[in-house]
């Protein structure tokens, strides 16, 4: 078979895959494999449309048996509501397990302090860890893709945490033939990323292929919003907008859903899933260096806080 046959599909070849068959095929493989190697594996849940192809995908992977892992939401308090009401929604029409790790919790409990600029996206790696610590989790699969970022890019399907949930690039294993390794000592996990060599657009085309459902916010819609660092964030209880930032109503969509606070809208008549694709494959910005705040307090600032043992 030819390389662009592999890609594209052979259609003289009825058992040639297609790009999205071959990342669908990878991805059903890493969750049966997990479901071997791990007794008290779960599932990063936000809401977001790479949380949401995961699920998806590990829907299809145990077919027509339940899934057999739960589901986690850890809870920055800034969610959008129309996110949380698709979890909400999700976890009921499948008969899920979900927990909720709260940063709201932590906060009240004197554990965690707010931040001076108001974002808790920062803040959830220590609900997080406490959640994987008492349920005793030893693999979480997260939506995280190597596109997305450049901490992103260098990290593996099957990356080892250490007993305080850091990561140490140095300590990476190969994965040579789709071969992984999880094995692991007391008190350290692994985070699995199934999705992690799809792209944005990738993605995007599997939602329409599958006919997902998302969020309305990932689509064109008038939504009152403020400037701030180039960005169009909305309103909320996180402290925004201060004064001399003024509030108005734009057409706009979320390309990437976390922390009100940090993330931001972008211009947009996409209002069809065709449009986003369309929008997307123009695009020369990734979703988070587009639209995420708290990846641009420093060069570094995801693989600090994944040393620290965030997503």
């Amino acid at each position: 078979m030819t390389a662009t046959a592999a890609v594209t599909g052979d259609l003289d070849n009825p058992y040639a895959l297609s790009h999205l068959d071959a990342l669908e095929s990878e991805a059903v493989h890493i969750f049966r494999e997990v479901a071997g190697e791990f007794e008290r594996p779960v599932i990063l849940f936000s809401g977001g449309k790479d949380s949401i192809v995961m699920l998806h995908l590990a829907l299809k992977a145990f077919a027509p048996a339940a899934v057999p892992f739960s589901l986690l939401h850890v809870d920055t308090g800034h969610n959008f509501p129309e996110v949380l009401d698709y979890r909400d929604r999700t976890v009921e029409r499948h008969g899920l397990r979900l927990h909720v790790a709260s940063v709201q919790d932590f906060i009240d409990r004197g554990e965690l302090r707010e931040r001076p600029d108001g974002t808790r996206n920062p803040l959830q790696t220590v609900p997080l860890l406490d959640a994987i610590e008492k349920s005793r989790f030893d693999a979480v699969f997260g939506g995280g893709r190597r596109d997305e970022e450049k901490a992103r890019a260098k990290e593996r399907v099957f990356s080892l945490r250490d007993e305080f949930g850091g990561w140490d690039p140095r300590r990476q294993r190969p994965e040579l033939w789709q071969l992984y390794n999880g094995k692991h000592s007391p008190g350290e996990h692994v985070r699995v990323f199934p999705l992690s060599n799809w792209t944005e657009l990738d993605v995007w085309q599997y939602i329409a292929r599958e006919k997902i459902e998302l969020p309305a916010i990932y689509y064109a819609h008038e939504r009152e919003v403020f400037a701030r660092n180039g960005m169009w964030l909305a309103p909320g209880e996180w402290g925004g907008p201060k004064d001399g930032e003024s509030l108005e109503t734009r057409q706009v969509r979320y390309r990437t859903v976390g922390d009100m606070s940090c993330t931001g809208a972008v211009d947009s008549d996409a209002d069809t899933i065709e449009a986003v694709i369309t929008e997307i494959a123009a695009s020369r910005l990734t979703e988070r260096g587009a639209t995420r705040a708290d990846d641009k307090m420093s060069e570094a600032a995801m693989e600090d806080r994944k040393r620290e043992g965030y997503f």
